[in-house]
Protein backbone atom coordinates (compact mmCIF):
# COMPACT_ATOMS: atom_id res chain seq x y z
CA UNK A 1 0.00 0.00 0.00
CA UNK A 2 1.62 3.21 -0.97
CA UNK A 3 2.08 5.90 2.08
CA UNK A 4 0.88 9.42 1.28
CA UNK A 5 2.10 12.47 2.38
CA UNK A 6 0.19 15.53 3.46
CA UNK A 7 2.59 18.66 4.07
CA UNK A 8 5.40 16.78 5.28
CA UNK A 9 3.76 14.57 7.28
CA UNK A 10 4.27 10.65 5.82
CA UNK A 11 1.23 8.64 6.37
CA UNK A 12 2.11 5.01 6.02
CA UNK A 13 2.45 1.82 8.16
CA UNK A 14 6.29 2.32 7.64
CA UNK A 15 5.97 5.51 9.92
CA UNK A 16 4.63 6.18 13.48
CA UNK A 17 0.67 6.95 13.36
CA UNK A 18 -0.68 10.56 12.44
CA UNK A 19 -2.29 11.88 15.58
CA UNK A 20 -4.93 14.48 15.07
CA UNK A 21 -6.44 16.38 17.02
CA UNK A 22 -9.99 17.75 16.52
CA UNK A 23 -10.90 20.82 17.91
CA UNK A 24 -14.81 20.83 16.61
CA UNK A 25 -16.84 22.94 18.85
CA UNK A 26 -14.58 22.86 21.42
CA UNK A 27 -13.25 26.74 21.32
CA UNK A 28 -16.65 27.55 22.85
CA UNK A 29 -16.77 30.46 21.00
CA UNK A 30 -13.68 31.80 21.73
CA UNK A 31 -10.71 32.57 19.05
CA UNK A 32 -8.42 32.89 21.69
CA UNK A 33 -9.40 29.85 23.46
CA UNK A 34 -9.13 27.76 19.57
CA UNK A 35 -5.46 29.34 19.63
CA UNK A 36 -4.59 27.95 22.78
CA UNK A 37 -6.12 24.51 21.74
CA UNK A 38 -3.63 24.58 19.15
CA UNK A 39 -0.73 25.61 21.36
CA UNK A 40 -1.41 22.70 23.33
CA UNK A 41 -2.17 19.79 20.85
CA UNK A 42 1.32 20.81 19.46
CA UNK A 43 2.64 20.78 22.84
CA UNK A 44 1.19 17.94 23.45
CA UNK A 45 2.66 15.91 20.09
CA UNK A 46 -0.57 16.06 18.07
CA UNK A 47 0.79 16.15 13.94
CA UNK A 48 -2.55 18.07 13.08
CA UNK A 49 -5.32 20.13 13.88
CA UNK A 50 -8.49 19.68 12.32
CA UNK A 51 -11.25 22.29 12.56
CA UNK A 52 -14.81 21.99 10.87
CA UNK A 53 -16.28 24.52 7.94
CA UNK A 54 -20.03 25.55 8.28
CA UNK A 55 -22.26 27.81 9.35
CA UNK A 56 -25.85 26.38 10.15
CA UNK A 57 -27.29 27.74 7.39
CA UNK A 58 -24.88 25.42 5.08
CA UNK A 59 -25.76 22.55 7.85
CA UNK A 60 -29.74 22.46 7.78
CA UNK A 61 -32.56 25.30 8.11
CA UNK A 62 -33.62 27.23 11.20
CA UNK A 63 -36.79 25.01 11.84
CA UNK A 64 -37.91 23.42 15.17
CA UNK A 65 -39.91 20.33 14.65
CA UNK A 66 -39.23 16.85 15.45
CA UNK A 67 -37.55 16.10 12.38
CA UNK A 68 -35.03 18.89 13.05
CA UNK A 69 -34.71 18.77 17.00
CA UNK A 70 -32.42 16.20 18.76
CA UNK A 71 -34.68 13.84 21.31
CA UNK A 72 -32.36 10.97 21.70
CA UNK A 73 -32.72 10.69 25.05
CA UNK A 74 -28.80 9.13 24.97
CA UNK A 75 -27.74 12.04 23.38
CA UNK A 76 -25.40 14.89 24.62
CA UNK A 77 -27.46 17.35 22.84
CA UNK A 78 -31.12 16.51 23.67
CA UNK A 79 -33.56 18.88 23.01
CA UNK A 80 -31.35 21.45 20.87
CA UNK A 81 -32.51 21.85 17.17
CA UNK A 82 -29.99 20.98 14.61
CA UNK A 83 -29.50 24.65 13.73
CA UNK A 84 -28.81 25.63 17.48
CA UNK A 85 -26.19 22.64 17.64
CA UNK A 86 -24.49 23.66 14.34
CA UNK A 87 -24.83 27.60 15.72
CA UNK A 88 -23.20 27.11 19.09
CA UNK A 89 -20.64 24.33 17.78
CA UNK A 90 -19.60 25.72 14.21
CA UNK A 91 -15.94 27.64 13.77
CA UNK A 92 -16.47 31.35 11.97
CA UNK A 93 -14.96 31.27 8.63
CA UNK A 94 -13.02 34.37 10.00
CA UNK A 95 -10.86 32.70 12.69
CA UNK A 96 -9.51 29.98 10.06
CA UNK A 97 -7.00 32.16 8.72
CA UNK A 98 -5.29 32.72 12.36
CA UNK A 99 -5.56 29.26 13.24
CA UNK A 100 -3.95 28.06 9.80
CA UNK A 101 -1.54 30.64 10.50
CA UNK A 102 -0.58 29.25 14.21
CA UNK A 103 -0.41 25.56 13.46
CA UNK A 104 2.17 26.68 10.53
CA UNK A 105 4.22 28.92 12.84
CA UNK A 106 4.01 25.19 15.70
CA UNK A 107 4.85 22.92 12.91
CA UNK A 108 1.60 21.06 12.73
CA UNK A 109 -0.88 20.78 9.93
CA UNK A 110 -3.95 22.33 10.05
CA UNK A 111 -6.68 21.54 8.10
CA UNK A 112 -10.67 21.07 8.02
CA UNK A 113 -13.86 19.49 7.35
CA UNK A 114 -15.97 21.73 4.62
CA UNK A 115 -19.83 20.68 4.59
CA UNK A 116 -20.48 21.82 1.83
CA UNK A 117 -19.26 23.35 -1.65
CA UNK A 118 -18.57 26.74 -0.85
CA UNK A 119 -16.30 25.93 2.36
CA UNK A 120 -14.01 23.96 0.14
CA UNK A 121 -13.26 26.87 -2.16
CA UNK A 122 -13.04 29.10 1.10
CA UNK A 123 -10.48 26.49 2.20
CA UNK A 124 -8.57 26.31 -1.06
CA UNK A 125 -8.18 30.17 -1.05
CA UNK A 126 -6.22 29.08 2.77
CA UNK A 127 -4.45 26.64 0.88
CA UNK A 128 -5.11 23.93 2.88
CA UNK A 129 -2.75 20.57 2.94
CA UNK A 130 -5.98 17.93 2.56
CA UNK A 131 -9.44 17.70 3.65
CA UNK A 132 -11.89 15.24 6.11
CA UNK A 133 -15.19 14.15 4.93
CA UNK A 134 -16.96 13.48 8.72
CA UNK A 135 -19.22 10.55 8.43
CA UNK A 136 -22.23 12.08 7.91
CA UNK A 137 -21.48 13.37 5.29
CA UNK A 138 -19.35 10.46 3.44
CA UNK A 139 -23.00 10.21 1.19
CA UNK A 140 -22.69 13.37 0.15
CA UNK A 141 -21.34 12.04 -3.10
CA UNK A 142 -21.28 15.69 -4.67
CA UNK A 143 -19.10 17.07 -2.12
CA UNK A 144 -16.65 14.41 -2.28
CA UNK A 145 -16.36 15.11 -5.83
CA UNK A 146 -15.83 18.90 -5.78
CA UNK A 147 -13.02 18.00 -2.90
CA UNK A 148 -11.70 14.96 -5.38
CA UNK A 149 -11.27 17.68 -7.90
CA UNK A 150 -8.80 19.41 -5.64
CA UNK A 151 -6.92 16.76 -5.96
CA UNK A 152 -5.53 17.24 -2.37
CA UNK A 153 -5.29 13.80 -0.06
CA UNK A 154 -8.80 13.15 1.16
CA UNK A 155 -9.37 11.83 4.61
CA UNK A 156 -13.04 9.68 5.33
CA UNK A 157 -14.41 8.69 8.04
CA UNK A 158 -16.91 5.59 7.85
CA UNK A 159 -19.35 6.00 10.56
CA UNK A 160 -22.48 4.90 9.98
CA UNK A 161 -21.45 3.52 6.19
CA UNK A 162 -21.91 0.27 4.55
CA UNK A 163 -19.47 -1.61 2.41
CA UNK A 164 -21.45 -0.48 -0.81
CA UNK A 165 -21.49 3.53 0.78
CA UNK A 166 -17.89 3.39 1.08
CA UNK A 167 -17.14 1.78 -2.36
CA UNK A 168 -19.16 4.86 -3.66
CA UNK A 169 -16.97 7.64 -1.34
CA UNK A 170 -14.05 5.62 -2.92
CA UNK A 171 -14.72 5.43 -6.34
CA UNK A 172 -16.29 8.83 -6.89
CA UNK A 173 -12.80 10.32 -5.26
CA UNK A 174 -10.94 8.67 -7.43
CA UNK A 175 -12.89 9.20 -10.63
CA UNK A 176 -12.01 12.75 -10.06
CA UNK A 177 -8.51 12.09 -9.38
CA UNK A 178 -8.02 11.78 -6.04
CA UNK A 179 -5.56 9.22 -5.70
CA UNK A 180 -4.53 9.52 -2.30
CA UNK A 181 -7.40 8.47 -0.05
CA UNK A 182 -7.09 7.55 3.86
CA UNK A 183 -10.32 6.25 5.43
CA UNK A 184 -11.23 5.90 8.75
CA UNK A 185 -13.30 3.30 11.00
CA UNK A 186 -15.51 5.10 12.99
CA UNK A 187 -18.74 4.93 15.24
CA UNK A 188 -20.53 7.54 15.16
CA UNK A 189 -22.17 7.52 18.40
CA UNK A 190 -20.81 10.49 21.20
CA UNK A 191 -19.50 9.21 23.59
CA UNK A 192 -19.02 5.66 21.64
CA UNK A 193 -18.61 2.29 23.46
CA UNK A 194 -15.36 0.01 23.24
CA UNK A 195 -17.93 -2.91 22.11
CA UNK A 196 -18.99 -0.98 19.09
CA UNK A 197 -16.00 -0.11 17.43
CA UNK A 198 -15.26 -3.21 15.66
CA UNK A 199 -11.55 -2.64 14.86
CA UNK A 200 -10.95 -6.03 13.00
CA UNK A 201 -12.62 -3.85 10.21
CA UNK A 202 -9.72 -2.06 10.11
CA UNK A 203 -7.34 -4.98 8.06
CA UNK A 204 -10.71 -5.80 6.11
CA UNK A 205 -11.31 -2.20 4.92
CA UNK A 206 -7.58 -2.02 3.94
CA UNK A 207 -7.68 -5.00 1.41
CA UNK A 208 -11.18 -4.46 0.55
CA UNK A 209 -10.97 -0.48 -1.40
CA UNK A 210 -7.10 -0.72 -1.47
CA UNK A 211 -6.76 2.69 0.89
CA UNK A 212 -4.77 3.55 4.03
CA UNK A 213 -6.98 3.02 7.25
CA UNK A 214 -7.08 4.74 10.27
CA UNK A 215 -9.17 5.05 13.51
CA UNK A 216 -11.95 8.40 14.34
CA UNK A 217 -12.09 7.23 18.00
CA UNK A 218 -15.20 8.52 20.25
CA UNK A 219 -14.63 6.47 22.87
CA UNK A 220 -13.10 7.56 26.33
CA UNK A 221 -9.75 6.89 27.20
CA UNK A 222 -6.79 5.68 24.63
CA UNK A 223 -7.16 1.82 24.92
CA UNK A 224 -9.36 1.98 21.59
CA UNK A 225 -6.83 3.97 19.95
CA UNK A 226 -3.44 1.70 21.00
CA UNK A 227 -5.37 -1.35 19.83
CA UNK A 228 -6.05 -0.31 16.39
CA UNK A 229 -2.56 0.58 15.68
CA UNK A 230 -2.30 -3.51 16.11
CA UNK A 231 -4.59 -3.82 13.07
CA UNK A 232 -2.63 -1.45 10.96
CA UNK A 233 -4.48 2.16 11.69
CA UNK A 234 -2.20 4.79 9.95
CA UNK A 235 -3.51 7.30 12.04
CA UNK A 236 -5.50 8.67 14.98
CA UNK A 237 -8.36 10.82 15.36
CA UNK A 238 -9.28 12.21 18.42
CA UNK A 239 -11.46 15.33 19.85
CA UNK A 240 -9.73 17.12 22.28
CA UNK A 241 -10.40 19.73 25.31
CA UNK A 242 -8.56 22.22 27.42
CA UNK A 243 -10.45 21.11 30.41
CA UNK A 244 -13.89 18.68 29.91
CA UNK A 245 -15.00 21.09 33.11
CA UNK A 246 -14.89 23.80 30.97
CA UNK A 247 -17.75 22.20 28.87
CA UNK A 248 -18.48 22.67 25.19
CA UNK A 249 -20.18 21.08 22.49
CA UNK A 250 -17.97 17.83 22.47
CA UNK A 251 -16.16 18.48 25.77
CA UNK A 252 -17.41 15.55 27.16
CA UNK A 253 -15.73 12.97 24.83
CA UNK A 254 -12.83 15.29 24.47
CA UNK A 255 -9.23 14.33 25.36
CA UNK A 256 -7.70 16.85 28.17
CA UNK A 257 -3.95 17.99 27.55
CA UNK A 258 -2.28 15.11 29.88
CA UNK A 259 -4.74 12.50 27.75
CA UNK A 260 -2.98 13.51 24.27
CA UNK A 261 0.04 13.17 25.64
CA UNK A 262 -0.24 9.77 26.81
CA UNK A 263 -2.09 9.10 23.26
CA UNK A 264 0.93 10.24 21.08
CA UNK A 265 3.13 8.25 23.45
CA UNK A 266 1.39 5.36 23.60
CA UNK A 267 0.09 4.97 20.10
CA UNK A 268 3.87 5.21 19.08
CA UNK A 269 5.12 2.77 21.29
CA UNK A 270 2.13 0.54 19.73
CA UNK A 271 3.43 1.04 16.53
CA UNK A 272 7.13 0.71 17.12
CA UNK A 273 6.29 -2.71 19.07
CA UNK A 274 5.14 -4.29 15.57
CA UNK A 275 8.10 -4.44 13.84
CA UNK A 276 8.47 -7.44 11.59
CA UNK A 277 8.37 -11.55 11.99
CA UNK A 278 10.85 -12.45 13.90
CA UNK A 279 12.02 -15.32 15.37
CA UNK A 280 15.06 -16.08 17.82
CA UNK A 281 16.88 -13.67 19.63
CA UNK A 282 17.55 -9.89 18.75
CA UNK A 283 20.52 -8.25 19.02
CA UNK A 284 19.18 -6.57 21.78
CA UNK A 285 18.62 -9.85 23.40
CA UNK A 286 21.69 -11.60 22.91
CA UNK A 287 23.55 -10.63 26.77
CA UNK A 288 20.20 -12.25 28.07
CA UNK A 289 21.07 -15.98 26.40
CA UNK A 290 23.36 -16.71 29.54
CA UNK A 291 20.65 -16.86 31.68
CA UNK A 292 19.46 -19.71 30.28
CA UNK A 293 19.34 -22.83 31.82
CA UNK A 294 22.04 -25.47 30.52
CA UNK A 295 23.64 -28.27 32.01
CA UNK A 296 26.13 -28.64 34.57
CA UNK A 297 28.40 -31.02 36.51
CA UNK A 298 27.32 -30.26 39.98
CA UNK A 299 29.20 -32.71 42.17
CA UNK A 300 33.51 -33.02 41.91
CA UNK A 301 33.83 -35.92 39.21
CA UNK A 302 37.05 -37.63 38.36
CA UNK A 303 38.32 -39.33 35.30
CA UNK A 304 36.08 -42.60 34.50
CA UNK A 305 33.47 -41.71 36.99
CA UNK A 306 29.76 -42.05 35.19
CA UNK A 307 27.09 -38.91 35.05
CA UNK A 308 24.39 -39.22 36.58
CA UNK A 309 21.09 -37.30 37.68
CA UNK A 310 22.94 -36.62 40.66
CA UNK A 311 25.72 -35.14 39.35
CA UNK A 312 24.08 -33.50 36.27
CA UNK A 313 21.46 -30.81 36.77
CA UNK A 314 19.49 -28.16 34.54
CA UNK A 315 20.45 -24.88 35.96
CA UNK A 316 21.16 -21.47 35.10
CA UNK A 317 23.25 -19.97 33.84
CA UNK A 318 23.42 -20.70 29.93
CA UNK A 319 27.06 -21.73 29.00
CA UNK A 320 26.63 -25.41 29.17
CA UNK A 321 24.85 -27.73 26.88
CA UNK A 322 21.45 -27.15 26.33
CA UNK A 323 19.23 -29.39 28.07
CA UNK A 324 17.75 -31.50 25.34
CA UNK A 325 21.40 -33.70 25.67
CA UNK A 326 20.32 -34.37 29.16
CA UNK A 327 19.03 -37.95 28.63
CA UNK A 328 21.77 -38.81 26.19
CA UNK A 329 24.00 -37.49 28.72
CA UNK A 330 23.10 -39.81 31.65
CA UNK A 331 25.03 -42.78 31.56
CA UNK A 332 28.20 -41.66 29.99
CA UNK A 333 31.66 -41.71 31.62
CA UNK A 334 33.97 -38.33 32.13
CA UNK A 335 37.63 -38.68 31.09
CA UNK A 336 39.31 -36.04 33.19
CA UNK A 337 38.99 -34.39 36.36
CA UNK A 338 35.67 -32.21 36.32
CA UNK A 339 35.37 -30.25 39.09
CA UNK A 340 31.43 -29.11 40.66
CA UNK A 341 30.10 -26.03 38.64
CA UNK A 342 31.39 -26.78 35.06
CA UNK A 343 29.41 -26.44 32.60
CA UNK A 344 28.78 -29.50 30.64
CA UNK A 345 30.41 -29.38 26.87
CA UNK A 346 31.16 -32.53 24.21
CA UNK A 347 35.08 -32.71 25.37
CA UNK A 348 34.29 -34.09 28.89
CA UNK A 349 32.62 -37.77 27.79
Amino acid sequence: MKEIVIGNKHVGRAHPPLIIAEMSGNHNQSLDRALEMVDMAARGGADAIKIQTYTADTMTINKSGSEFTIRDEKSIWKDKTLYELYEEAHTPWDWHQPIFERCRQLGVLGFSSPFDETAVDFLEDLHVPCYKIASFESVDLPLIRKVAQTKKPMIISTGLCAAGEIEEAVNTARKEGCEDIILLKCTSTYPASPVNSNLNTIPHMRDLFQCQVGLSDHTMGNGVAVASIALGAVTIEKHVTLSRTDGGVDASFSLEPYELEALVVETKRAWESLGKIHYGYTDAEEASLKFRRSLYITKDMKAGDVITKENLKVIRPGYGLPPKYYDILIGKTVKRTIPSGTPVAWDII
